[in-house]
């Protein structure tokens, strides 16, 4: 089990306290500290709970600290979840994620129904956006919710029955240790955001299944540590959703697509920025 660390002061030791139930198994926990100011602090919270502390001194992005926390991991070890700090996972979570997974092998990832602090549950597998879903998303998913583009993209309406999806949140999600090792885990190239859809799509490519699972839960419960910069992590958005996009349709003669992408980014950005 594999988590990021960055100033996670008020949601590591919730999360640490959840992994032990999550499973009938005793299970290795390693935390990847991305700089944090506290890094001490979380380095004792984390040992005490039994888990290990890699200290990477500097902040290269979630995808790279994962990367680098899975390459400590045993050989042996056959399963990997990646989960933020702030999730609280529910009861046998890993196990019942792990017994889908186990049951087929052309299952490269699983994922758990993820809940939001209210119960709400947040549409954590979605499909692998296009170009058409992307740009009707990028314009329309913050002044008209139920847009037709942003609904089938988030496939909002099946939540309680186990499906295959494009792609499955980073927030938690269950990766075979082959699989991630063979795609070379997560693209270093996106700082935040879309290193889990493009984590998805590849494992795709490679003819296996991204799975939901909502017998096993999650719940994301949010934190402080990105708190006064969501300038930043708006823009990081919107440059990944770019990249992602932009690198899926890249022949040439697509370059007006691309452009329209670029503008739809930068409206959606300026709409969120003076909501």
């Amino acid at each position: 089990m594999v988590t990021v660390s960055y100033n996670s002061h008020d949601v590591l030791p919730p999360f640490l306290a959840s992994t032990p139930a999550a499973s009938a198994s005793p299970v290795e926990v390693v935390v990847a500290d991305n700089d944090s100011a506290d890094a001490d602090a979380l380095r004792s919270v984390s040992e005490q709970s039994g888990a290990r502390f890699l200290e990477l001194g500097e902040n290269r992005g979630y995808g790279a600290a994962v990367n680098r926390a899975v390459a400590t991991l045993d050989r042996g070890v056959r399963w990997v979840l990646v989960s933020n700090p702030d999730v609280v996972l529910g009861p046998l979570a890993l196990d019942r994620m792990i017994d889908t997974a186990s049951a087929d092998p052309t299952i490269g990832a699983v994922g758990p129904k993820v809940l939001e602090p209210t119960g709400e549950v947040y549409p954590s597998a979605r499909l692998v956006p296009s170009l058409r879903t992307g740009l009707g998303h990028a314009l329309f998913a913050n002044v008209w919710p139920g847009n037709p583009w942003t609904r089938r993209y988030r496939q909002e309406g099946e939540q309680d029955t186990r499906r295959d999806a494009g792609w499955l949140s980073g927030a938690c999600v269950l990766v075979r240790r082959d699989v991630f090792d063979r795609l070379g885990g997560f693209d270093e190239g996106y700082f935040m955001y879309f290193e889990d859809v493009d984590l998805g799509w590849r494992i795709g490519r490679l003819g296996l299944r991204n799975v939901y699972e909502p017998a096993a839960t999650a719940t994301h419960v949010g934190g402080t540590a990105t708190q006064g910069s969501s300038e930043r992590m708006r823009r990081a958005h919107h440059e990944s959703a770019y990249r992602f996009l932009a690198g899926k349709y890249r022949a040439w003669w697509l370059w007006p697509l691309r452009a329209a992408l670029r503008v739809a980014l930068a409206v959606r950005a300026h709409l969120t920025h003076t909501r």
